[in-house]
């Protein structure tokens, strides 16, 4: 009886937390923790979860964002859920999915707030982090690639021209004309978190002159956000398909940024970095033409640029003392390869001298470098402010100008004697082998 008793008991509790465990779509964020978290993830194809902390500023913008989404998104045809969780109060389950308060590896005090938030899209219980925008219209127009079809049908121009208007910017977009729609089922899978993917069954010759091709099958790939264009007629074999879409999922000529940079290491091409003092300058938009046009001829290599006023703390691993801008090829790792002879490609003629590193890297004739790491006074600049670095100086000078009087006594007018100086020297540096080391590792 007792047996029977404690079992009809945990019955009940069984119970009690499936009916606690119901989630039902009706537009509202949910608030989850650790009794809760596993089953709502479960419960939802696509769960958006925001791990915030309640003093973080950028937390206290995103939340009206999120709320104005949410009703949207819920509405669907495949539903996609918003949730949050306070990270700061659930900290075994942020920690769980690697939401950490750290500096992300800048070392910069004024950058740690950029743990939070950390936004993590789950589909079918698989996390992303989400690195999309922040305004609700955006936010909900870049979700709904995730709720869309592997490979969507379009039986009109009209709906190729909707289908490309409301893709928008955000992902590059594939659309087969005259192919059939199970050639691409394979990639809109695989690459369904990178790009749209479509077959147009139905359309006119008006269609082929603004797509810009010229004869079918063929495969027409559009990246609106860097005004780009590329058409693959063939062959449709498995292998050169998927070499057309995967050099297609990065534009020409990559800006480098936390995001990009994903992207880049995902692919297996090696990168010609670019490193100039500012992306915004002038005559760096022109070197970029340029890159482009390099690019086009050389598909089996990433191109991309990085600013020191825009990445420092990147481009710094490229030996920045040196002339800018200049070129470098990087795999990926913690080396990478210079030129012989083309150093620099400061001066006049860079489309000549782009084509010479191409040339002599292709020849072999290459340097190993490996990573190097900041300057003392760039880590002192950076990590300290200026004032902090005077009040130092000033009190190591008055702690020798004391040491200089207790040694003196009768005799305080008198210049140190070497031991004393070479002490005081030794100090100052003791100092800045404390403050930073060349080999420190840098998070």
């Amino acid at each position: 009886m007792r047996v029977l008793v404690v079992y009809s008991i945990l019955l009940l509790i069984q119970f009690w937390r499936g009916e606690a465990e119901t989630f039902s779509v009706d537009g509202k964020v949910l608030i989850l923790d650790e009794s809760n978290f596993d089953s709502a993830i479960a419960s939802f194809d696509h769960i958006l979860v925001d791990f915030y902390a309640p003093w973080c500023g950028h937390c206290k913008r995103l939340s009206p964002e999120l709320d104005a989404a949410a009703p949207v998104l819920a509405a669907l045809k495949e539903p996609i859920v918003i949730a949050k969780v306070d990270a700061e109060k659930h900290t075994g389950l942020a920690r769980k999915h690697d939401v950490e308060y750290v500096s992300v590896a800048l070392q910069i005090y004024d950058l740690l707030e950029l743990a939070y938030p950390t936004i993590l899209l789950f589909n079918h219980g698989v996390p992303t982090e989400y690195r999309g925008p922040r305004k609700a219209d955006l936010l909900v127009r870049y979700l709904k690639k995730f709720a869309a079809s592997d490979v969507s049908i379009l039986d009109s121009d009209s709906a190729v021209n909707t289908f490309v208007e409301e893709a928008g910017p955000f992902f590059p977009i594939y659309i087969g004309f005259g192919l059939n729609n199970s050639v691409l089922e394979k990639f809109g899978l695989k690459y369904k978190k990178n790009a749209w993917f479509s077959v147009a069954k139905d359309f006119s010759e008006d269609l082929m002159v603004l797509y810009d091709f010229d004869k079918i099958p063929a495969l027409v790939s559009l990246n609106q956000q860097y005004n780009e264009r590329s058409t693959f007629y063939g062959p449709f074999e498995e292998e050169f398909l998927e070499d057309f879409i995967r050099q297609n999922l990065i534009p020409l000529v990559v800006p480098v940024s936390h995001e990009t940079l994903k992207l880049m290491k995902a692919d297996h091409r090696k990168i010609v970095l670019t490193i100039v003092d500012d992306e915004d300058e002038e005559r760096s938009k022109e070197l970029i033409k340029l890159l482009k046009a390099a690019a086009s001829a050389n598909r089996d290599l990433i191109f991309g640029y990085v600013g020191v006023n825009q990445l420092e703390e990147f481009a710094e691993k490229f030996d920045i003392e040196s002339k800018l801008p200049k070129l470098v090829v990087w795999d990926k790792s913690d080396d990478y390869l210079a030129v012989v002879g083309s150093e620099s490609i400061e001066g006049e003629d860079q489309a000549t001298q782009i084509s010479k590193f191409l040339e002599g890297y292709r020849e072999g004739r290459t340097i190993k470098k490996s990573f190097s790491g900041p300057s003392l006074m760039r880590f002192i600049r950076r990590s300290f402010d200026i004032r902090m670095v005077y009040i130092v100086v000033f009190v190591v000078a008055v702690l020798m100008l004391i040491q200089s009087f207790s040694k003196g006594g009768d005799e305080y007018h008198s210049v140190p004697n070497q031991v004393q100086t070479d002490h005081a020297s030794s100090s100052v540096s003791e100092f800045e082998s404390k403050e930073y080391k060349p080999g420190d590792k840098e998070d």
